[in-house]
């Protein structure tokens, strides 16, 4: 080719790959499978190496960051980036509501949107091209961060508009990103980020690019300053207009007519956060009429048109009062801060994880410090930063323990590992959560023993091992505290009723290292008894889709044990079932194929039929991913009765909807 020839060619190759990305990362549509996109990327790269003069500016090659910077210049924001008033409670909105109708004494409507919870950025066009993209700072200045936003997928490098627009949003980090980039600090023995928005800040805050290309970052678009547009009169037309110029915006925006519709999708959203793949901490409310808004104008500091409702607080200040040590199953030795007791996100707290050794040194950690702790879901609070400076000097430095607390023998840490294990097999506190395991919901399932009567059984001394579950007869639990005639003998039927379970229930029960509910129902679909599973030998076990070579080393090495060959004997002895008796791992007819191999499956809504549970295990049993929310990676949506926005959604994105009676046509279908 002459260079007119590859000058054109590099444009068209330019144009359709942002075309791609953008129906990818923005629109949730894709129209080219990954590998036709890598194809056509792969192809720039070489042509760009070969005539580096010819290089676009708006080229994608161009997000995966540049050299590193030596620092930040300041950015002045030409409009002020000004933060908003809050409101806390139903009664703060309606205020709200009325301060806004008596300075209008006219019909108003309003829009909600999600408050995403990340690093509020702004992106200035000029002449179509991406020229600047700076933080908000404190409101007045910021600093220029236009290659690290350049790495963002979802930031478009050109638009379809010639004159000056700034436009304003959050960059955020989703769920996803944010759980593998922590795994992989922690593996590095790096300090942990505490959520996802000081993960978004910290990557886009890096001096070199490159490390934020590789974060994961998305961002969405709510508002503009610089306009120098059509004047477009209302704030959801212009949230139009920008998804017409390619701008990411979030989609569960609303236009709401009264103060009602806003307190009902206010509730709707504080009860629902947790089902969407990224972080808001609440639900901004603002006036849509743009001339209204200039009416209302401003305070000193906050827009007298819109106000942030903000969710419960899932941050508290608290004081550390010791560290406790507990002995998982698998003999991780886990520090727990033991906390002056806190209310936080709708309950009362005193515990919180410090993760291990090394977190405990990265953060700083003594007796006797005033810290944060965050709340996220159901899951135990965790440490997020000391406040140091407001020790006294009374504080005691806590260092990790040399010998196991619960069996004195000597700690050690693994090759692979961060964590302290304590590696005797007969250690009692490993012996007890075993057996914890062993009868909790995901395994064996036994009604009524649960970690308390587990605790109360080993104390005593009448359940060692596993297989003393199954030896305990109703006259040695009448004894024990709390445990009536009636409790009792529901306690020995729960545990013979447990005998009949699927093999994949006593897989997961067993507490194999790195096999997981999931694995398990893959390897008791495979093998379908205990022996065929006892006899497999590593390469078959990798040969397994989704059993890696961790897992298929783990399964080898635990069955050679001759205590474990000896416990499965006396479970079988005892009655228990070792044969798979769930869903078999079945094909379609005409592609050979699992029938839900490699779909991403969302269930929403109620089934009549089968419980969540049962349906969750019979896809994957079938070769697919069940997840909790719907994005442009879903397959597949099963929706029950009420199904609400996850149905919705799925609509949005085209994609391919099941009832509960399609459910049941494939799991009929299945062979057996």
């Amino acid at each position: 080719m002459d260079k007119q020839e590859v000058r054109q060619k590099i444009e068209s190759l330019v144009d359709r790959l942002n075309k791609y990305a953008h129906e990818y990362y923005v629109l949730d549509t894709p129209s080219v499978p990954d590998a036709e996109y890598d194809k056509l990327f792969n192809e720039l790269v070489q042509l760009e190496g070969e005539h580096p003069d010819l290089v676009l500016e708006h080229s994608p090659t161009k997000r995966v960051g540049g050299e590193p910077l030596e620092g930040f210049e300041k950015v002045e924001h030409e409009i002020p980036m000004l933060s908003l008033g809050n409101a806390f409670d139903e009664q703060d909105l309606r205020d709200f509501h009325r301060r806004v109708t008596n300075g209008l004494n006219e019909e108003v409507v309003y829009i909600c949107e999600l408050k995403i919870d990340g690093l509020a950025i702004a992106l200035t066009y000029e002449a179509g091209q991406f020229v600047l993209g700076s933080t908000r700072g404190d409101g007045r200045v910021g600093e220029n961060i236009t290659s690290n936003l350049r790495t963002v997928r979802s930031v478009p490098l050109t638009i379809p508009e010639k004159r000056k627009v700034e436009v304003r949003g959050e960059a955020y980090m989703p769920h996803e990103s944010f759980v593998k980039l922590n795994e992989l600090r922690e593996k590095n023995g790096e300090m942990l980020f505490a959520n996802p928005r000081n993960a978004a800040a910290g990557s886009l805050r890096q001096l070199d690019p490159r490390i934020a290309a590789t974060r994961n970052l998305d961002l969405f678009l709510f508002g503009y300053g610089v306009w120098e547009l059509d004047d477009i009169p209302t704030h959801s037309e212009r949230l139009t207009y920008l998804t017409d110029l390619g701008f990411k915006i979030n989609k569960e925006w609303k236009k709401c007519h009264s103060i009602e519709e806003v307190i009902e999708y206010v509730t709707y959203w504080t009860e629902n956060r947790r089902s969407l793949s990224y972080e808001i901490d609440g639900i901004v409310i603002k006036v849509d009429d743009l001339s209204q808004q200039k009416k209302l104008g401003f305070t000193a500091r906050t827009p007298r048109w819109a106000i942030a409702y903000k969710f419960p607080a899932t941050e508290a200040v608290t004081t550390i009062e010791d560290v406790e040590l507990s002995v998982g199953r698998t003999g991780v030795v886990t520090p727990t801060a033991i906390l002056k007791p806190v209310f936080i996100d709708g309950s009362t707290v005193g515990r919180a994880t410090l993760h291990n050794a090394d977190q405990i040194r990265a953060l700083d950690i003594r007796i006797g410090d005033t810290i944060i702790i965050k709340k996220a879901g159901d899951i135990i609070p965790k440490v997020v930063r000391v406040i140091k400076e407001e020790r006294s000097g009374d504080e005691e430095p806590y260092e990790m323990p040399t010998h196991c607390p619960a069996c004195d023998s000597e700690l050690v840490h693994l090759d692979d590992e961060v964590a302290l294990r304590c590696m005797n097999p007969n250690c009692p506190a490993q012996l007890k959560e075993g057996l914890i395991h062993f009868v909790s919901r995901d395994a064996m399932n036994i009604d009524g023993l649960g970690e308390k009567v587990i605790e109360q059984l080993f104390r005593e001394q009448l359940v060692n091992s596993i297989d003393d579950i199954y030896r305990l007869e109703k006259e040695q639990l009448l004894p024990l505290e709390r445990m009536g005639e009636k409790s009792a003998t529901n306690l020995i039927q729960a545990i013979e009723t447990s005998k009949n379970n699927s093999l994949e229930k006593l897989i997961f029960g067993l507490g194999i290292r790195h096999i997981g509910a999931k694995a398990a129902q893959i390897l008791a679909g495979e093998f379908e008894t205990m022996e065929s599973l006892q006899q497999a030998t590593y390469d078959k076990l990798v040969s397994i889709d989704e059993i890696g070579e961790k897992m298929a080393d783990a399964v080898v090495h635990y069955f050679a044990l001759e205590k474990v060959s000896t416990l499965l004997n006396d479970l079988r002895e005892l009655g228990v079932n070792m044969t798979y008796l769930g869903n078999r791992r079945t094909t379609d007819e005409t592609s050979g194929e699992l029938i839900f191999a490699n779909k991403t499956v969302v269930l929403t809504g109620k089934l009549e039929k089968l419980t969540r549970r049962e349906a969750k295990e019979f896809i994957e049993a079938n070769g697919g991913k069940v997840t909790g929310s719907v994005s442009k990676n879903t397959d597949l949506v099963i929706a029950g009765e009420a199904a609400g926005s996850k149905y919705d959604q799925a609509k949005k994105l085209e994609i391919t909807i099941w009832d509960e009676s399609q459910l049941e046509e494939a799991i009929k279908g299945v062979s057996t």
